[in-house]
Protein backbone atom coordinates (compact mmCIF):
# COMPACT_ATOMS: atom_id res chain seq x y z
CA UNK A 1 0.00 0.00 0.00
CA UNK A 2 1.09 3.14 -1.01
CA UNK A 3 2.18 5.61 1.92
CA UNK A 4 2.52 9.31 0.30
CA UNK A 5 1.14 11.77 2.75
CA UNK A 6 -1.60 14.06 1.98
CA UNK A 7 0.48 16.85 2.21
CA UNK A 8 2.52 16.42 -0.48
CA UNK A 9 1.57 18.37 -3.68
CA UNK A 10 -1.56 16.87 -5.15
CA UNK A 11 -1.26 14.81 -8.43
CA UNK A 12 -0.89 16.45 -12.15
CA UNK A 13 -4.06 17.21 -13.75
CA UNK A 14 -2.70 13.80 -16.63
CA UNK A 15 -2.27 12.01 -12.93
CA UNK A 16 -5.68 12.65 -11.79
CA UNK A 17 -7.29 12.33 -15.15
CA UNK A 18 -5.69 8.86 -16.12
CA UNK A 19 -8.52 7.27 -14.21
CA UNK A 20 -11.55 8.13 -17.00
CA UNK A 21 -9.22 9.53 -19.65
CA UNK A 22 -7.92 6.48 -21.63
CA UNK A 23 -9.16 7.02 -24.89
CA UNK A 24 -8.58 10.50 -25.88
CA UNK A 25 -4.78 11.40 -26.79
CA UNK A 26 -4.66 14.63 -25.52
CA UNK A 27 -5.50 16.18 -22.22
CA UNK A 28 -8.44 18.57 -21.88
CA UNK A 29 -7.79 22.33 -21.66
CA UNK A 30 -7.71 23.96 -17.96
CA UNK A 31 -10.49 26.10 -18.68
CA UNK A 32 -13.03 23.37 -19.87
CA UNK A 33 -11.42 21.55 -16.35
CA UNK A 34 -12.77 24.48 -14.78
CA UNK A 35 -15.37 24.95 -16.25
CA UNK A 36 -17.10 21.16 -15.80
CA UNK A 37 -15.90 20.70 -12.49
CA UNK A 38 -18.39 19.81 -9.80
CA UNK A 39 -15.68 19.00 -7.24
CA UNK A 40 -16.26 22.89 -5.70
CA UNK A 41 -19.50 21.93 -4.43
CA UNK A 42 -20.31 18.23 -4.68
CA UNK A 43 -17.22 17.93 -2.19
CA UNK A 44 -19.61 17.93 0.24
CA UNK A 45 -21.39 14.55 -0.66
CA UNK A 46 -17.60 13.03 0.88
CA UNK A 47 -19.21 11.22 3.53
CA UNK A 48 -22.34 9.83 1.57
CA UNK A 49 -19.84 9.19 -1.77
CA UNK A 50 -17.27 7.08 1.14
CA UNK A 51 -20.29 5.34 2.54
CA UNK A 52 -22.00 4.15 -0.61
CA UNK A 53 -18.15 3.02 -1.70
CA UNK A 54 -18.01 0.93 1.29
CA UNK A 55 -21.40 -1.18 1.06
CA UNK A 56 -20.74 -1.08 -2.90
CA UNK A 57 -16.90 -3.01 -2.04
CA UNK A 58 -18.49 -5.22 0.56
CA UNK A 59 -20.82 -6.59 -1.97
CA UNK A 60 -18.37 -7.24 -4.43
CA UNK A 61 -16.63 -9.27 -2.13
CA UNK A 62 -19.42 -11.17 -1.31
CA UNK A 63 -20.09 -11.30 -5.09
CA UNK A 64 -16.71 -12.73 -5.95
CA UNK A 65 -15.85 -9.96 -7.70
CA UNK A 66 -13.23 -8.93 -5.28
CA UNK A 67 -10.82 -10.90 -2.67
CA UNK A 68 -11.81 -10.89 0.49
CA UNK A 69 -8.46 -8.91 1.63
CA UNK A 70 -8.69 -6.73 -1.49
CA UNK A 71 -12.14 -5.38 -0.22
CA UNK A 72 -10.61 -4.91 3.27
CA UNK A 73 -7.54 -2.95 2.18
CA UNK A 74 -10.57 -0.86 -0.01
CA UNK A 75 -12.34 0.14 3.15
CA UNK A 76 -9.13 0.61 5.25
CA UNK A 77 -8.41 3.27 2.34
CA UNK A 78 -12.41 4.82 2.37
CA UNK A 79 -12.44 5.26 6.14
CA UNK A 80 -8.70 7.40 6.02
CA UNK A 81 -9.73 9.31 3.58
CA UNK A 82 -13.13 10.35 5.26
CA UNK A 83 -10.80 10.94 7.94
CA UNK A 84 -8.03 12.74 5.68
CA UNK A 85 -11.04 14.84 4.55
CA UNK A 86 -13.02 15.93 8.11
CA UNK A 87 -8.84 16.77 9.20
CA UNK A 88 -8.76 19.28 6.55
CA UNK A 89 -5.65 17.23 5.41
CA UNK A 90 -7.06 15.69 1.80
CA UNK A 91 -5.60 17.63 -1.25
CA UNK A 92 -8.51 17.83 -3.72
CA UNK A 93 -7.70 19.01 -7.16
CA UNK A 94 -9.64 20.30 -9.92
CA UNK A 95 -8.70 17.47 -12.43
CA UNK A 96 -10.34 15.47 -10.31
CA UNK A 97 -13.96 16.66 -11.68
CA UNK A 98 -15.67 15.71 -8.81
CA UNK A 99 -15.69 14.48 -5.28
CA UNK A 100 -16.01 10.48 -6.79
CA UNK A 101 -13.06 10.46 -8.91
CA UNK A 102 -11.14 12.67 -5.84
CA UNK A 103 -12.43 9.71 -3.33
CA UNK A 104 -10.99 7.05 -6.27
CA UNK A 105 -7.84 8.46 -7.29
CA UNK A 106 -6.70 8.96 -3.42
CA UNK A 107 -7.98 5.01 -2.63
CA UNK A 108 -5.87 4.05 -5.29
CA UNK A 109 -2.84 5.92 -4.38
CA UNK A 110 -3.28 4.32 -0.64
CA UNK A 111 -4.74 0.81 -1.58
CA UNK A 112 -2.78 0.19 -5.02
CA UNK A 113 -4.47 -2.02 -6.91
CA UNK A 114 -7.31 -3.09 -5.31
CA UNK A 115 -8.57 0.62 -5.36
CA UNK A 116 -8.59 0.65 -8.88
CA UNK A 117 -11.32 -2.28 -8.71
CA UNK A 118 -13.92 -0.38 -6.84
CA UNK A 119 -15.58 1.06 -9.48
CA UNK A 120 -16.08 -2.65 -10.54
CA UNK A 121 -19.95 -2.82 -11.81
CA UNK A 122 -20.42 0.84 -10.83
CA UNK A 123 -20.77 4.34 -13.21
CA UNK A 124 -20.51 7.58 -11.79
CA UNK A 125 -24.57 7.86 -13.61
CA UNK A 126 -25.83 5.79 -10.60
CA UNK A 127 -22.95 6.82 -7.63
CA UNK A 128 -23.86 9.84 -7.84
CA UNK A 129 -27.31 9.09 -7.89
CA UNK A 130 -26.68 6.67 -4.95
CA UNK A 131 -24.81 9.44 -3.15
CA UNK A 132 -27.12 12.53 -3.81
CA UNK A 133 -30.39 10.34 -2.20
CA UNK A 134 -28.30 9.24 1.05
CA UNK A 135 -27.54 12.93 1.28
CA UNK A 136 -30.81 14.16 0.88
CA UNK A 137 -32.72 11.63 3.45
CA UNK A 138 -30.51 12.63 5.92
CA UNK A 139 -30.95 16.46 5.38
CA UNK A 140 -34.56 16.10 5.26
CA UNK A 141 -34.69 14.30 8.44
CA UNK A 142 -32.14 17.54 9.59
CA UNK A 143 -35.13 20.06 8.45
CA UNK A 144 -37.65 18.37 10.06
CA UNK A 145 -36.28 18.37 13.08
CA UNK A 146 -35.71 21.89 13.07
CA UNK A 147 -38.71 22.36 11.48
CA UNK A 148 -39.97 20.53 14.28
CA UNK A 149 -38.18 22.86 17.15
CA UNK A 150 -39.81 26.07 15.36
CA UNK A 151 -43.20 24.13 15.86
CA UNK A 152 -42.53 23.37 19.46
CA UNK A 153 -41.35 27.30 20.26
CA UNK A 154 -44.66 28.61 18.50
CA UNK A 155 -46.98 26.50 20.87
CA UNK A 156 -45.35 27.22 23.71
CA UNK A 157 -45.67 31.02 22.94
CA UNK A 158 -48.95 29.77 22.26
CA UNK A 159 -49.70 28.24 25.39
CA UNK A 160 -49.12 31.48 27.32
CA UNK A 161 -51.29 33.38 25.05
CA UNK A 162 -54.61 31.43 24.99
CA UNK A 163 -56.70 34.53 26.87
CA UNK A 164 -54.95 37.31 24.72
CA UNK A 165 -56.94 39.02 22.14
CA UNK A 166 -56.43 40.40 19.59
CA UNK A 167 -58.56 41.22 16.21
CA UNK A 168 -58.04 38.88 13.40
CA UNK A 169 -57.51 40.39 9.78
CA UNK A 170 -59.09 39.71 6.41
CA UNK A 171 -57.84 41.75 3.44
CA UNK A 172 -55.69 43.20 6.11
CA UNK A 173 -58.18 44.77 7.54
CA UNK A 174 -59.87 44.18 11.13
CA UNK A 175 -62.34 41.58 10.67
CA UNK A 176 -63.06 39.62 14.05
CA UNK A 177 -61.57 39.00 17.49
CA UNK A 178 -59.27 35.87 17.87
CA UNK A 179 -56.61 35.03 19.62
CA UNK A 180 -52.63 34.74 19.43
CA UNK A 181 -52.97 31.77 20.67
CA UNK A 182 -55.44 30.79 17.62
CA UNK A 183 -53.62 32.73 15.56
CA UNK A 184 -50.08 31.41 16.03
CA UNK A 185 -51.50 27.55 15.58
CA UNK A 186 -52.15 28.48 12.10
CA UNK A 187 -48.91 28.38 11.22
CA UNK A 188 -48.64 25.55 12.94
CA UNK A 189 -50.78 23.97 10.65
CA UNK A 190 -49.10 25.64 7.95
CA UNK A 191 -46.02 23.76 9.12
CA UNK A 192 -47.88 20.25 9.80
CA UNK A 193 -48.31 19.87 6.00
CA UNK A 194 -44.88 21.11 5.05
CA UNK A 195 -43.86 18.46 7.39
CA UNK A 196 -46.12 16.07 5.13
CA UNK A 197 -44.64 16.85 2.27
CA UNK A 198 -40.97 16.81 3.24
CA UNK A 199 -41.99 13.00 4.47
CA UNK A 200 -43.40 12.37 1.62
CA UNK A 201 -40.09 13.72 -0.14
CA UNK A 202 -37.99 11.33 1.82
CA UNK A 203 -39.83 8.45 0.58
CA UNK A 204 -39.26 9.37 -2.64
CA UNK A 205 -35.52 9.50 -2.14
CA UNK A 206 -35.44 6.28 -0.26
CA UNK A 207 -34.98 4.25 -3.77
CA UNK A 208 -31.49 2.84 -4.07
CA UNK A 209 -30.08 2.97 -7.71
CA UNK A 210 -26.91 1.52 -7.79
CA UNK A 211 -26.28 -1.16 -10.03
CA UNK A 212 -27.78 0.89 -12.87
CA UNK A 213 -24.71 1.94 -14.11
CA UNK A 214 -24.14 4.38 -16.92
CA UNK A 215 -27.90 3.40 -18.09
CA UNK A 216 -28.02 -0.20 -18.56
CA UNK A 217 -27.30 -2.04 -15.72
CA UNK A 218 -24.67 -4.34 -15.60
CA UNK A 219 -23.70 -8.45 -16.52
CA UNK A 220 -21.43 -8.82 -13.12
CA UNK A 221 -22.99 -10.67 -10.57
CA UNK A 222 -23.94 -8.46 -7.98
CA UNK A 223 -26.27 -7.99 -5.58
CA UNK A 224 -28.70 -5.11 -5.34
CA UNK A 225 -30.39 -6.57 -2.29
CA UNK A 226 -27.86 -6.26 -0.46
CA UNK A 227 -26.66 -2.89 -1.14
CA UNK A 228 -30.01 -1.62 0.11
CA UNK A 229 -29.94 -3.06 3.07
CA UNK A 230 -26.41 -1.71 4.46
CA UNK A 231 -27.58 1.49 3.63
CA UNK A 232 -31.37 1.37 4.83
CA UNK A 233 -33.35 1.83 1.79
CA UNK A 234 -36.52 1.31 1.71
CA UNK A 235 -36.78 0.22 -2.06
CA UNK A 236 -35.03 -0.70 -5.22
CA UNK A 237 -35.14 1.36 -8.45
CA UNK A 238 -37.09 -0.53 -10.87
CA UNK A 239 -35.75 0.84 -14.17
CA UNK A 240 -32.09 1.31 -14.73
CA UNK A 241 -32.46 4.07 -17.43
CA UNK A 242 -34.84 6.27 -14.64
CA UNK A 243 -32.69 5.38 -12.02
CA UNK A 244 -29.65 6.95 -13.37
CA UNK A 245 -31.98 9.58 -15.32
CA UNK A 246 -34.61 10.87 -12.05
CA UNK A 247 -34.34 13.94 -10.32
CA UNK A 248 -38.00 13.86 -9.56
CA UNK A 249 -37.19 13.68 -5.72
CA UNK A 250 -34.93 16.74 -5.57
CA UNK A 251 -37.83 18.34 -7.34
CA UNK A 252 -40.22 17.22 -4.86
CA UNK A 253 -38.00 18.07 -2.23
CA UNK A 254 -37.44 21.85 -3.86
CA UNK A 255 -40.97 22.30 -3.97
CA UNK A 256 -41.74 21.74 -0.17
CA UNK A 257 -38.66 23.75 0.26
CA UNK A 258 -39.96 26.43 -1.73
CA UNK A 259 -43.69 26.46 0.08
CA UNK A 260 -42.01 26.02 3.43
CA UNK A 261 -40.33 29.49 2.78
CA UNK A 262 -43.46 31.25 1.19
CA UNK A 263 -44.68 30.11 4.99
CA UNK A 264 -42.00 31.65 6.67
CA UNK A 265 -41.92 34.96 4.36
CA UNK A 266 -45.37 35.22 5.63
CA UNK A 267 -45.13 34.98 9.55
CA UNK A 268 -41.91 37.11 8.77
CA UNK A 269 -44.29 39.78 7.10
CA UNK A 270 -46.38 39.54 10.09
CA UNK A 271 -44.36 40.10 12.84
CA UNK A 272 -43.17 42.81 10.90
CA UNK A 273 -46.01 44.49 11.02
CA UNK A 274 -46.89 43.87 14.65
CA UNK A 275 -43.82 45.59 15.77
CA UNK A 276 -44.24 48.64 13.70
CA UNK A 277 -45.60 51.59 15.87
CA UNK A 278 -48.67 51.84 13.42
CA UNK A 279 -49.65 48.29 14.84
CA UNK A 280 -47.64 48.08 18.10
CA UNK A 281 -48.46 44.75 18.84
CA UNK A 282 -45.15 43.26 20.06
CA UNK A 283 -41.74 44.97 20.39
CA UNK A 284 -38.38 43.16 18.59
CA UNK A 285 -36.24 41.37 21.09
CA UNK A 286 -32.91 43.25 21.35
CA UNK A 287 -30.93 40.51 20.27
CA UNK A 288 -32.67 39.78 16.90
CA UNK A 289 -32.30 43.72 15.89
CA UNK A 290 -30.42 45.72 13.86
CA UNK A 291 -29.49 50.12 14.48
CA UNK A 292 -29.31 52.48 11.86
CA UNK A 293 -26.31 54.27 10.68
CA UNK A 294 -27.99 57.35 10.95
CA UNK A 295 -30.92 57.46 12.73
CA UNK A 296 -30.15 56.76 16.46
CA UNK A 297 -33.68 55.41 17.75
CA UNK A 298 -34.62 52.93 14.80
CA UNK A 299 -35.21 49.18 15.46
CA UNK A 300 -34.79 47.44 12.67
CA UNK A 301 -35.77 43.96 11.77
CA UNK A 302 -33.49 43.04 9.66
CA UNK A 303 -33.22 39.62 10.32
CA UNK A 304 -37.19 39.05 9.24
CA UNK A 305 -36.76 40.81 6.48
CA UNK A 306 -33.93 38.82 4.84
CA UNK A 307 -36.15 35.50 5.44
CA UNK A 308 -38.68 36.85 3.64
CA UNK A 309 -36.33 38.38 1.15
CA UNK A 310 -34.51 34.92 0.82
CA UNK A 311 -37.58 32.90 0.19
CA UNK A 312 -37.15 34.18 -3.50
CA UNK A 313 -33.77 32.46 -3.82
CA UNK A 314 -35.49 28.93 -2.49
CA UNK A 315 -38.52 29.30 -5.20
CA UNK A 316 -35.57 30.37 -7.94
CA UNK A 317 -34.37 27.11 -6.77
CA UNK A 318 -37.00 25.02 -7.18
CA UNK A 319 -37.91 26.80 -11.23
CA UNK A 320 -34.01 26.55 -12.07
CA UNK A 321 -34.00 23.04 -11.48
CA UNK A 322 -37.62 22.27 -13.17
CA UNK A 323 -35.77 24.17 -16.48
CA UNK A 324 -32.55 22.37 -16.22
CA UNK A 325 -35.01 18.93 -16.44
CA UNK A 326 -37.78 20.02 -18.75
CA UNK A 327 -35.65 19.09 -21.90
CA UNK A 328 -33.50 16.55 -21.35
CA UNK A 329 -33.41 13.12 -23.30
CA UNK A 330 -32.92 9.93 -21.05
CA UNK A 331 -31.16 9.06 -19.44
CA UNK A 332 -28.08 10.91 -17.71
CA UNK A 333 -26.48 14.15 -19.23
CA UNK A 334 -24.25 16.80 -17.54
CA UNK A 335 -27.00 19.29 -17.16
CA UNK A 336 -28.21 16.99 -14.13
CA UNK A 337 -24.79 18.02 -12.50
CA UNK A 338 -26.96 21.37 -11.61
CA UNK A 339 -29.44 19.96 -9.22
CA UNK A 340 -26.92 19.52 -6.25
CA UNK A 341 -26.11 23.48 -6.20
CA UNK A 342 -29.82 23.96 -5.68
CA UNK A 343 -30.88 22.39 -3.09
CA UNK A 344 -27.80 22.67 -1.18
CA UNK A 345 -28.92 26.26 -1.54
CA UNK A 346 -32.46 26.18 -0.30
CA UNK A 347 -31.01 23.83 2.43
CA UNK A 348 -28.40 26.51 3.25
CA UNK A 349 -31.24 29.47 3.50
CA UNK A 350 -34.23 27.22 5.52
CA UNK A 351 -31.88 25.51 8.21
CA UNK A 352 -30.80 28.48 9.86
CA UNK A 353 -34.31 30.35 8.96
CA UNK A 354 -35.99 27.70 11.35
CA UNK A 355 -33.00 28.04 13.90
CA UNK A 356 -33.42 31.91 14.66
CA UNK A 357 -37.20 31.63 13.89
CA UNK A 358 -37.50 28.97 17.31
CA UNK A 359 -34.90 31.62 19.35
CA UNK A 360 -36.91 34.17 18.19
CA UNK A 361 -40.70 33.46 19.21
CA UNK A 362 -40.03 33.03 22.99
CA UNK A 363 -38.42 36.34 23.38
CA UNK A 364 -40.94 38.25 21.71
CA UNK A 365 -42.40 41.24 23.80
CA UNK A 366 -46.35 41.10 23.20
CA UNK A 367 -48.32 43.94 24.49
CA UNK A 368 -51.53 41.92 25.15
CA UNK A 369 -53.49 45.34 25.92
CA UNK A 370 -52.78 46.93 22.89
CA UNK A 371 -54.28 43.92 21.23
CA UNK A 372 -57.36 43.49 23.02
CA UNK A 373 -58.22 47.12 22.50
CA UNK A 374 -57.55 46.70 18.77
CA UNK A 375 -60.01 43.69 18.59
CA UNK A 376 -63.32 45.50 19.69
CA UNK A 377 -64.70 48.55 18.01
CA UNK A 378 -65.91 47.21 14.61
CA UNK A 379 -64.76 43.96 14.56
CA UNK A 380 -67.37 42.87 16.60
CA UNK A 381 -70.35 43.44 13.98
CA UNK A 382 -70.40 39.85 13.07
CA UNK A 383 -71.36 39.02 16.68
CA UNK A 384 -74.46 41.27 16.71
CA UNK A 385 -75.65 39.52 13.47
CA UNK A 386 -75.33 36.31 14.58
CA UNK A 387 -77.27 37.29 17.92
CA UNK A 388 -80.21 38.18 15.17
CA UNK A 389 -79.97 35.24 13.64
CA UNK A 390 -79.98 33.30 16.52
CA UNK A 391 -83.50 35.09 17.10
CA UNK A 392 -84.74 34.08 13.79
CA UNK A 393 -84.21 36.98 11.42
CA UNK A 394 -82.76 36.30 8.31
CA UNK A 395 -78.79 36.51 8.11
CA UNK A 396 -79.20 38.92 4.83
CA UNK A 397 -81.41 40.60 6.92
CA UNK A 398 -79.35 40.93 9.70
CA UNK A 399 -76.58 41.83 7.62
CA UNK A 400 -78.36 44.74 6.56
CA UNK A 401 -79.48 46.19 9.75
CA UNK A 402 -75.72 45.85 11.31
CA UNK A 403 -74.53 47.25 8.11
CA UNK A 404 -76.79 50.19 8.77
CA UNK A 405 -75.52 50.18 12.26
CA UNK A 406 -71.83 50.44 11.55
CA UNK A 407 -72.25 53.44 9.15
CA UNK A 408 -74.26 55.65 11.74
CA UNK A 409 -72.21 54.93 14.37
CA UNK A 410 -68.85 55.52 12.43
CA UNK A 411 -70.44 58.97 11.21
CA UNK A 412 -71.41 60.11 14.81
CA UNK A 413 -67.66 58.85 15.82
CA UNK A 414 -68.49 56.09 18.04
CA UNK A 415 -67.67 52.56 18.96
CA UNK A 416 -70.03 49.90 19.21
CA UNK A 417 -69.44 49.38 22.69
CA UNK A 418 -70.60 53.16 23.25
CA UNK A 419 -74.40 52.13 21.98
CA UNK A 420 -76.70 51.82 24.60
CA UNK A 421 -79.82 49.17 24.30
CA UNK A 422 -82.33 51.92 22.95
CA UNK A 423 -79.59 52.36 20.13
CA UNK A 424 -79.64 49.02 19.41
CA UNK A 425 -83.01 48.38 18.92
CA UNK A 426 -83.21 51.35 16.78
CA UNK A 427 -82.03 48.78 13.77
CA UNK A 428 -83.57 45.47 15.49
CA UNK A 429 -86.47 45.13 17.63
CA UNK A 430 -85.26 41.38 18.10
CA UNK A 431 -82.38 42.91 20.69
CA UNK A 432 -82.41 42.43 24.00
CA UNK A 433 -80.59 43.36 27.23
CA UNK A 434 -78.25 40.32 26.58
CA UNK A 435 -77.27 42.08 23.02
CA UNK A 436 -74.91 44.30 25.20
CA UNK A 437 -72.91 40.98 26.29
CA UNK A 438 -72.22 40.94 23.10
CA UNK A 439 -70.54 43.43 22.03
CA UNK A 440 -66.81 42.37 24.26
CA UNK A 441 -63.84 40.90 22.30
CA UNK A 442 -63.49 38.24 25.02
CA UNK A 443 -66.70 37.08 24.78
CA UNK A 444 -67.10 36.83 21.12
CA UNK A 445 -63.81 34.48 21.20
CA UNK A 446 -65.20 32.46 24.05
CA UNK A 447 -68.37 31.69 22.03
CA UNK A 448 -66.66 30.38 19.05
CA UNK A 449 -65.81 26.84 21.02
CA UNK A 450 -66.35 25.10 17.57
CA UNK A 451 -63.94 22.30 16.51
CA UNK A 452 -61.49 24.79 14.82
CA UNK A 453 -62.53 27.65 17.18
CA UNK A 454 -60.67 30.61 18.73
CA UNK A 455 -62.44 30.08 22.25
CA UNK A 456 -59.83 29.78 25.00
CA UNK A 457 -61.21 25.89 25.76
CA UNK A 458 -60.64 24.90 22.51
CA UNK A 459 -57.13 26.43 21.82
CA UNK A 460 -56.08 24.38 25.12
CA UNK A 461 -57.29 21.27 23.82
CA UNK A 462 -55.90 22.30 20.79
CA UNK A 463 -52.08 22.82 22.16
CA UNK A 464 -52.49 19.41 24.45
CA UNK A 465 -53.02 16.91 21.73
CA UNK A 466 -50.21 18.82 19.38
CA UNK A 467 -47.74 18.83 22.15
CA UNK A 468 -48.40 15.32 22.62
CA UNK A 469 -48.43 14.51 18.89
CA UNK A 470 -44.60 13.26 17.38
CA UNK A 471 -42.81 15.87 16.49
CA UNK A 472 -41.63 16.27 12.88
CA UNK A 473 -38.59 14.30 11.80
CA UNK A 474 -38.98 11.76 14.98
CA UNK A 475 -41.93 9.74 13.81
CA UNK A 476 -39.54 7.66 11.66
CA UNK A 477 -36.85 6.11 12.52
CA UNK A 478 -33.89 7.20 10.79
CA UNK A 479 -32.37 4.97 7.85
CA UNK A 480 -28.72 3.45 9.09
Amino acid sequence: MSRRRPTEPSPTAAEAANLIRGRFKRPRLPAVEAFTASLPFDRRLYAHDIRGSIAHAQMLAKAGLLKPSEARAIVSGLNRIRAEIEAGEFRFAVADEDIHLAVERRLTELAGAPGRKLHTARSRNDQVALDFRLFLREEIDALRALLGGLRSALLGVAGDHVETVMPGYTHLQRAQPVTLAHHLLAYVAMFERDDERFAQARARADVMPLGAGALAGTTLPIDRAMVARELGFARIAENSIDAVSDRDFAVDFLAACALLAVHLSRMAEEIILWTSAEFGFAELPDEFSTGSSMMPQKKNPDLLELIRGKTGRVIGDLTALLIALKGLPLAYNSDLQEDKERVFDALDTLKPALDLLAQFWPRLGFKPPVMRAAAGGFALATDLAEYLVARGVAFREAHEAIGALVRETAAAGKALEDLTLDELRRYSAKFGPDALTTLDAGGSVAARALPGGPAPKTVRARIARLAAAPKPGRARKRSR
